[in-house]
């Protein structure tokens, strides 16, 4: 069922939906393969990927099964710091919103005000406020943020929100191909750039130790060209032999692509005829064959 607190994200039905429609519409092939059959230009029509950004637990526990279901395979891109129990910034203020007890929280020490926080409506115009306002604060002033916000709401930090090791192999073992994502998923683009090798070679180290096997493929966390990541991050990429890497920027890859964008797109309808269109005209638009 939809989370109340944020009801236009993801949830199996909606999920089991989405593959139904792209099983029955597209040809989907593990990334690393349709990367490497279009750059031979022997890529199948209507080739779609299907990737996932952050490494949450339910990747492993929900969405695996429905993969393997249909013998669909998937990229996995993992941020390697939140295995084994960690939680995202992100979440945390979600968590926080969603599980306080109290009437109302103090947020003027986060530059806001007394928000409520006593029923569903106010709690969902707080998430996104948040959100907003902590996303690209640098890493330990966000901290600090998100620390406070727990502090007024008197939570602590959520459980077993991400993946554990045992699962990333498990995802790994299952036929999924596993990608990094960084360390700790910071903005690119507001680390110096020695910062940003290290948390994008320190994500890949980490990965490949404990699946046992190479990560070749990389998404930009959060994603946006010249926002989050910009061209020296796409050199660091390259240069660590990385094969290929995702942004977030819509769209597919182009005959000329660069493998180091490649876009995605993400529709966001709910019902089987809507998602279908909006995915069929995000490929005719773009006038590609790699979705």
């Amino acid at each position: 069922m939809p989370d109340p607190l944020i009801p236009d994200e993801m949830h199996l039905d909606l999920f089991r939906m989405h593959l139904e429609v792209i099983g029955s519409n597209f040809n989907v092939l593990p990334l690393l393969e349709a990367i490497e059959r279009h750059r031979t230009a022997s890529l199948p029509p209507r080739t779609a990927c299907i990737t996932f950004d952050d490494g949450y637990a339910d990747n492993a526990e929900i969405a695996l099964p429905e993969l393997q279901k249909r013998d669909m395979p998937a990229t996995i891109f993992v941020a390697s710091d939140f295995l084994d129990g960690g939680s995202m910034w992100n979440d945390r203020i979600i968590d926080a919103v969603r599980t306080t007890r109290e009437e109302s929280l103090d947020l003027t020490g986060l530059g806001l005000q007394v928000h409520p926080v006593n029923n569903v409506e106010s709690r969902q115009e707080l998430v996104p406020l948040l959100i907003d306002r902590a996303k690209y604060l640098p890493p330990p002033e966000r901290h600090d943020f998100v620390s406070e916000l727990q502090e007024q709401a008197a939570v602590s930090n959520p459980q077993n929100m991400m993946l554990t090791s045992e699962q990333l192999r498990m995802l790994s073992d299952g036929g999924m191909e596993i990608g990094g994502h960084t360390v700790t998923h910071p903005i690119l683009g507001k680390l110096s750039v020695s910062e940003a090798e290290t948390e994008i070679a320190g994500g890949r180290d980490r990965l490949e130790e404990i699946i046992g096997a190479p990560v070749r493929l990389f998404a930009y966390p959060n994603g946006k060209p010249g926002d989050d990541y910009r061209s020296e991050h796409v050199d660091i990429v390259r240069r660590l032999g990385f094969w290929a890497a995702v942004s977030t920027s819509w769209g597919v890859a182009r005959r000329d692509a660069d493998y180091y964008q490649i876009p995605r797109f993400t529709p966001w309808d709910t019902t089987p005829l809507r998602f279908a269109l909006r995915v069929c005209h995000n490929a005719i638009v773009n006038r590609t064959s790699l979705a």
